[in-house]
């Protein structure tokens, strides 16, 4: 699909889980949520000629592949990890700031 003549094209970013931020992979986990598989990856040559998979992953303006391996997996498991937890601690923290109905009346 060709770019409109006064828009910006896109950046491109190659990532792999040595660089990966928070913010990338928050975007990772509100796009698989549930995890990714084999439909979602792509595979190309990297100029060394190695085999590289990788995740799309997109914004307003960068388009990122997501190289994925063991270890982007277990960073992707962590992260998700301790997502979960914080939203644990939110639900705990909530009850305790919630008054209770008195009962006696």
């Amino acid at each position: 699909m060709p770019t409109p003549k006064n828009s910006t094209p896109k950046r491109r970013v190659i990532v792999d889980y040595k660089n990966v931020t928070q913010d990338i992979l928050g975007l990772f986990a509100d796009r698989y949520p549930y995890g990714y598989d084999d439909m979602d990856i792509v595979k190309f040559q990297n100029a060394q000629g190695a085999t590289v998979r990788a995740v799309p992953i997109e914004t307003m303006d960068t388009k990122y592949l997501v190289k994925v391996s063991v270890e982007m997996d277990r960073k992707i498991e962590a992260f998700m990890d301790d997502e979960d937890d914080e939203d644990l601690d939110l639900g705990d923290d909530a009850a305790l700031d919630t008054p209770e109905d008195d009962l006696d009346d």
